[in-house]
């Protein structure tokens, strides 16, 4: 498999780290509760078709990256650094 990167381009997928589902940017509030912070540790989907991931570019320029990409063709569908996206802390 093979990944985009926006600063150093097309990479092999072993320069990068797989930390799991982007979800895992959107923590609970502080104060949500233990359930809450429970289920975003601990609880996982795994669904089959399209899933945005988190990787990290560990042999290259150190981003993290939002990867969208289809489970079931492997086709990677788009990348993206999560320093870019909208809202993100600079």
């Amino acid at each position: 498999m093979r990944l985009t990167c926006p600063l150093c381009g097309d990479r092999d997928r072993r320069e990068f780290y797989y930390s799991g589902s982007e979800d895992t940017l959107t923590r609970p509030a502080p104060d949500a509760g233990d359930a809450a912070w429970d289920d975003m540790l601990y609880l996982r989907t795994n669904p089959a078709g399209v899933t945005k991931d988190l990787w990290y570019h560990e042999s290259g320029c150190g981003s993290w990256l939002v990867v969208t990409r289809n489970t079931v063709t492997h086709e990677i569908l788009a990348t993206e650094r999560v320093a870019d996206r909208k809202g993100a802390p600079k």
